[in-house]
């Protein structure tokens, strides 16, 4: 256990001491202050008109802003996270440290549960600052706060399954900007592919979305929990940490 902070801390200090963690956080809160902004806009444009006709339907604060917030934040995150991970392993690699790293009484679960948490709570951190404007909203109008909770635990859970595929690129290669292409690709066709459903046969179809990443997280913008996407973000995550495990313990055995 001692073994795992020692590398949380090292890799959370490292972060924070390289200008990319800065570079994407205030890209993300960018972009997504903006997507904010103009969902606002919209909504109270569209109050407006609900008011001048009753018979319009009624809006709904989760679906009409923030359902489209999160599909945003995730986009954004797809892109961010490969940037933060890129240089997990790869960096190590290079410099000739993950040798030294290796040579220390630290377990691979530990060094990579350690790498992964610390990517993973840069990430939340970027997450969390976005309730900056969720708070300011909540002195204008009353919030599903539920639905929001589950909204923002969605988003967590994809950011976790980021971490975990760009931490296992990073250890197959000492370049970093290989790293961060190779974890980005595969990633935007696995949240992608489960469009292509209507497009082929209907069994084709049911497969592409079971394993299509975009199709698992569209629940938690509705604020709906089902257990089938708490499992696939949950055995995606530990498919590709053993993974990561896996690769550490073969480059242990050549060094």
């Amino acid at each position: 256990m001692r073994a795992f902070f020692a590398i949380y801390r090292r890799e959370m200090g490292a972060s924070f001491h390289s200008p990319v963690a800065y570079v994407v956080l205030v890209a993300f809160l960018v972009l997504t202050g903006y997507i904010f902004y103009a969902g606002v806009s919209s909504y109270t444009l569209a109050s407006l008109q609900v008011m001048q006709n009753p018979m319009m339907m009624e809006l709904n604060l989760q679906d009409h802003l923030f359902a489209g917030q999160m599909f945003w934040a995730s986009w954004f995150l797809l892109f961010a996270s490969p940037l933060l991970t890129m240089r997990l392993l790869a960096e190590e690699r290079k410099s000739g440290t993950l040798e030294l790293l290796l040579s220390y009484p630290l377990s691979d679960v530990s060094v990579v549960l350690g790498k992964f948490l610390a990517a993973w709570s840069v990430l939340g951190l970027m997450v969390a600052a976005t309730w900056v404007q969720i708070i300011l909203l909540s002195f204008m109008a009353p919030l599903p706060w539920l639905p929001l909770a589950v909204s923002y635990g969605g988003l967590l859970l994809m950011a976790g399954a980021f971490v975990a595929f760009g931490l296992w690129t990073s250890s197959l290669t000492e370049n970093q900007i290989v790293a961060a292409f190779a974890g980005f690709l595969p990633l935007i066709i696995l949240f992608m592919v489960g469009w292509a459903a209507h497009l082929v046969k209907p069994a084709l179809g049911e497969l592409l979305k079971g394993l299509s990443m975009g199709t698992h997280f569209e629940g938690f913008p509705k604020g709906l929990v089902d257990t089938a996407d708490l499992a696939y973000f949950g055995l995606f995550i530990g498919l590709f940490l053993f993974l990561s495990i896996r690769t550490l313990e073969a480059k242990r055995w050549k060094a």
